[in-house]
Formats: C-alpha cells, structure tokens, sequence
C-alpha cells in the first residue's frame, strides 16, 4: 500500500524498540509479551492486514485516520509508548470511549453559563473518542472523530488526573508518537543507580547537535542554536535546557527559565543566580523557600549565595561585576546609565562584548546584568538579539547590524499621548555647562542638596510618601530625577508636579543658573482637568532674561523673547480653535518643544525617564512663602492618626 503520510513507520519503530531494549534492566519482571520485545528488539506484533483494517473499521462505523492506519499495517499495536501507556490498541482493541472513565461527567460539573464552545466540546470529547489505551497507568489516550484536519487526520488527545493539566492535543496520530518517543527519551536520560547508561545513535546525535549549537551560540547563529536546543531538551538531553534558558533571558523572557540546575553549580552561580533571583524578587507573592526548588542538589554556600544576591536584589544594591576588560566596560556602562544615557551604556557593553570569556562549556552569554538595578533597563528583545547575534567567547563571525537607539534627539516626544508615561503634566530643570551632581545644590536646601541613590519613578514616589510626615498646601517641593541632557547640558526632571498655581509660581531658573545659563519649563498643555498651562523662563548667570506663562487662555511675559520661541506662534492658533480637542493640544506642545531643541540644543533621555532608574533630590519650593491673610493647610502624618489643620498666616 502507497504511504500518505510521508512518514516512515518501520525504521521509526524500530529505532524505537531497540532502544528500550538496550534501557531496561536486566533483573526486571516481564510479562510473555515484553520478553518477546526484548528477544526480537521489536515493541509492536505483526502488521495488521488491510482486510483486518477494514473489518475494524466496518466494527467502528469509520474509516481510520491516515497516520493510524499506516501505523496498523507496520504493527498491530504496540508497548511501552512513552512511559505511562503499556499497551496501545491494534485493529482488535480500539473501541468508542462512551465515557467509560467518567471523565465527559466530571468536565461537565465544570461547565457553566459562560463556558464557550471549545470547553464543551472538550467535556464531550470523552463520550465520542476513540479509545487507544488498553494498559495505561491512570492515562487515557483518544482519536477525535470531530477534530479532523484537511488531509483526514483526527487529533489525539490524552489525559491523566496525576498531571494536573487539561488534555494534551496532538494534531495526528504519528505526531503523538513521536513524543511518547521523546517522551520516553526524556525518562531515561538521567538513569537511577543500576540501570544501563542510556546511549543510542539518537542520544549521540542530539548531544552532538547541542555542542554544535554550543559554538553556533558563541558565533552568534542563537536561532539556529536555539532550535537545535529546543530538539533536544525535548529529548531530556543534559546541557540543552539549561544553555536554552540563557538565550530565552537575554531575549527577555523569564516564564519558566531556571537554567535547569546550571545555576547550582558554582562555576556559573555568579551568573545565573542574580536573573534567577531577581523574577523571584519581581514577585513579592512567592514564597522566598520556593527558590530552592530551581537549586536542588545546590551546595549550602549556594544556597547562601542566592539569598544574600535575593537581599541585594530587592533593596537595589546589586551589582553586576565580571572581570577583565569586559568587566572594565560593565562600569563605564553602569556610569552611563545612571546618568540616563542608556543608548551609551548599552553601546559600550556591546562594543566590550567580544572580549567577554565563558565561565565553563555551558556558558553562552553574560546574562547577569539583566538583574543589575541600572544595566537591567537596558534590557529589550531586539537588544537581546543583537547581544545575541554578536560573537563572543573566543568565536569568530559577522558583526550584526546595530539596534535601533531608544532615545530621540529631541523634546518632543514629550508630547506624545503615551510619550511620558501617559502623563498629562511635567516640569523639568536643564542647566549648561555643569554636571547633574551639582543641581542639588543649585535647587535645593540643606539635608535635601544631596542625591538619592538610583531608582525608578515609582520607587523614589513611595519613598518620599513614606518619609514624610508633612504636607502643605503651600509648598511645591518638587521630587527631581537627575542626568545629563546631551553634550554640554545636565537636567532635573519632575514625572508628577502640583498643580500649577501661577500667581504664586516662583521660577527656579535664576538659582539654577548661577554662572551659568538654566532653562525651566513646565507643561500643562494636555491637562484635561483643569486649565491647559505652559511656562518657559531661561536665565544667565543666576538673572532672569525672559520668561513666559500661558494659562487662563491669556499670555504673561516678560524680558525679550527670541523670535524662535514667541508665544504668540504657538498659542494664537490653539486660542483660536473653536474647540480644544487633544490633537491640538499635542501640536501646540510638539512645537513648543521643537522650539526650544532647537534653541538650546539639549534633549531628554526617554528611556531612562519613563523605564529606568535615576538619581534623585528633593527642590526648594516652587511657591513663594503665604502673603498676609492667605490661608492654607498643614497635615501632619503621624502612626497613629492625621490632622488637618487651616493655619492663616499672619
């Protein structure tokens, strides 16, 4: 008979059969059945005629899948598929399940108004299928006649209650073979204390492909390594899933990377450990014991190594510090990024990444930065590729074309809808010609003229929350991240100001620009919730030269406004409008911001200020003090209760 499928059954099955026979041990009870399979190296029976075939299918009222009957006529039947069905049915044993395990009755009770089709046709499935497993522990193995492909194929789907998992789907029959193969492969890759060391052509050809996959890896070939590791961590060969799980991380994919067991050997701990901790950081909810179930057989130091990393983790000092001269480019890029320049920061570790060595055979990249709290945000998927696709290790190969930069040489995605994190209002703080360590003093007083150590928005939002004890209703005390703004420029930029109070508005542009020239701006051009705002003053040498505020839909200036940044280009068209709508105000905005790039030349770092981290200080106010008679409040915040109290100032 003519093969449809274009799959080969018998040389399939009887790799197969030898296989199990060189596995088991010899001291093994075996059933007349097995001992035959032993004997013959062969797990099936004879192959079933097509007169057999055909009376089975006249019994069943349907003609057999192509995959199943190609099988039939190879072998009627067949033992030990995988390592939980001992005998699969032939022509004589294949029956209609007709719920005869009771499954359709207990996916039912799970079935509810708003179950769809796929759930009930799942419940139903037990009723219809056709039963394949005659010897099973507790798994139940069916054809569909319901879920028929376009060249007659009916799936396969399996189930047991020790899984814990909906059934299992197989497009056809021979699919669900070939993994009870790999199935089987995957159970006796790691034999007990007795058994038969498990070589076979199939193990020697994975395991040659995964050491092949090792140095495609190094050479920056990471899809096809990545495929031939996938191949063979199907197959449970030692090394792939481990190697597999490193170049998952690096593309930035942590659900279920555990390096499988490469983290616990101390060779690798410096590096594996610190992702491995940091999801588990990521994830308060755990339980922090859970993490040694991704390092069973560790060592005690280990072991400790991993909380002490999980501690530094959490509370941000971590760092990430190989040795050598990658090492030397890890700092210079950490000192980039922590000013906010994390298009130079990642430039520089890729330029750095030739000279980075393995710490053992298994090791294909440096994956312990992605924990690092200022390197981490570096992160994307086609920045891992590109880390990726680089060589390194000692390899040789092409160098691949550079990832797109994250950062826009320019304000102006500041006016995006999504531009700065959804945000309707922001102010910031640019300062030529100084570094962004010396903005503290410049605006702010006393203990706050220091700089916070590195975080992100939302964490330095809650510290402060968290220390603070009082509020004022009159003070403006902005919380500022921190970096540099382009050559020659340093910034101070606040994610969530007040309110914008302009007649008590005092402008920090001449503190700022002591010695030296200070731009301020604060927009509220988007602001839906009250009116739409925008304030630009520029100072020199700690004077104000110019300065302008649109707010009530009126214009206040003062000093002479270069011709470039006249407010009456931007506000007399979005004056005009009949009606204020959000593109209009994003176009003011956009221009504005255009206007002053081109003025002044700096720009802001996007990515640093919406993804990573940055330091920070607290300004003086931007208000000035109450005049006589305007009232105000002061809440005082302690453990045990809140006042409120209206305080007039006299």
């Amino acid at each position: 008979m003519t093969n449809t499928t274009g799959f080969e059954w018998r040389p399939f099955l009887r790799r197969w059969s030898g296989e199990w026979s060189d596995s088991v041990c010899e001291d093994e009870t075996w059933t007349a059945e097995e001992e035959a399979a032993l004997r013959d190296r062969w797990l099936g029976f004879p192959p079933a005629s097509e007169e057999r075939i055909a009376a089975m299918e006249r019994r069943l009222g349907r003609r057999m899948p192509p995959s199943y009957r190609e099988f039939l006529r190879v072998t009627d039947g067949w033992q030990h598929a995988g390592g939980f069905v001992t005998l699969l049915a032939g022509t004589a044993e294949a029956r209609w399940h007709d719920n005869e395990s009771g499954l359709a009755d207990m996916f039912e009770e799970y079935l509810d108004e708003d179950s769809g089709p796929d759930e009930r046709r799942e419940a139903e499935l037990w009723r219809r299928g056709l039963q394949l497993d005659v010897e099973s522990d507790g798994t139940y193995v069916v054809l569909d006649p319901e879920d028929v492909d376009e060249d007659g194929e009916w799936a396969v789907y399996t189930w047991a209650g020790w899984r814990a998992a909906p059934p299992e789907r197989f497009a056809t029959f021979g699919e669900f073979m070939r993994e009870m193969h790999r199935e089987f492969h995957r159970l006796r890759a790691n034999p007990a204390e007795g058994e038969p060391e498990f070589v076979n052509d199939t193990t020697r050809e994975l395991d040659a492909g995964v050491e092949q996959a090792r140095l495609d890896a190094l050479r920056g070939g990471w899809e096809r390594a990545e495929r031939a590791l996938d191949r063979a961590k199907e197959y449970g060969r030692p090394r792939a899933a481990g190697m597999g799980d490193q170049i998952r991380r690096v593309l930035g994919q942590t659900y279920m990377v555990s390096f499988e067991g490469l983290a616990s050997d101390p060779r690798y701990a410096p590096e594996l450990l610190p992702p491995l901790v940091a999801e588990q950081a990521a994830h308060s909810y755990r339980d922090d014991s859970t993490l040694e179930f991704d390092l069973r057989g560790a060592t005690a130091d280990v072991v400790s190594l991993a909380y002490s990393t999980l501690e530094q983790v959490r509370n941000g000092t971590y760092r990430y510090a190989p040795t050598g001269q990658f090492g030397e480019a890890v700092e210079q890029a950490r000192e980039s990024a922590r000013w906010g320049d994390t298009d130079g920061a990642w430039r520089t570790l890729m330029d750095a990444l030739p000279l980075w060595q393995p710490l053992g055979p298994d090791h294909l990249a440096p994956v312990g930065w992605v924990a690092d709290p200022l390197l981490g945000p570096l992160l994307t998927p086609e920045r891992g590729a590109e880390l990726l696709s680089t060589p390194r290790g000692g390899q040789t190969g092409a160098t691949p074309p550079r990832s797109a930069a994250l950062d826009p040489d320019n304000l102006a995605w500041l006016a995006a809808p999504d531009g700065h994190m959804g945000r309707t209002s922001y102010r910031f703080v640019l300062v030529e010609g100084v570094e962004p360590e010396d903005l503290p003093r410049r605006l702010a007083d006393g203990t706050d003229a220091t700089l916070d150590a590195p975080m992100t928005s939302h964490e330095a939002h809650r510290q402060r929350r968290d220390g603070r004890r009082e509020f004022s209703s009159y003070d403006d005390r902005a919380l500022m991240a921190v970096g540099r703004a382009g050559p020659g420029w340093s910034f101070a930029f606040d994610h969530d100001p007040a309110p914008f109070a302009p007649q008590r508005f005092v402008s920090p542009a001449a503190a700022a620009g002591e010695g030296t020239r200070a731009v301020v701006l604060w927009s509220g051009l988007r602001n839906w919730h009250g009116e739409p705002f925008f304030h630009l003053s520029v100072a020199q040498d700690g004077i104000e030269e110019y300065a302008f505020t649109y707010a009530g839909g009126e214009t206040h200036r003062t000093g002479r406004i270069p011709r470039a940044l006249n407010p009456n280009r931007f506000f007399a068209p979005m004056r005009a409008a009949r009606e204020r709508t959000q593109e209009k105000a994003v176009e003011t905005e956009r221009s504005l911001l255009e206007a002053i790039h081109n003025e002044f030349g700096a720009h802001l770092p996007r990515h640093a200020l919406t993804t990573g981290r940055l330091h920070t200080f607290t300004t003086r106010s931007w208000t000035r003090p109450p005049a006589a008679g305007e009232t105000y409040a002061v809440i005082t915040m302690n453990w045990e209760r809140a006042d409120a109290t209206p305080t007039t100032d006299d």
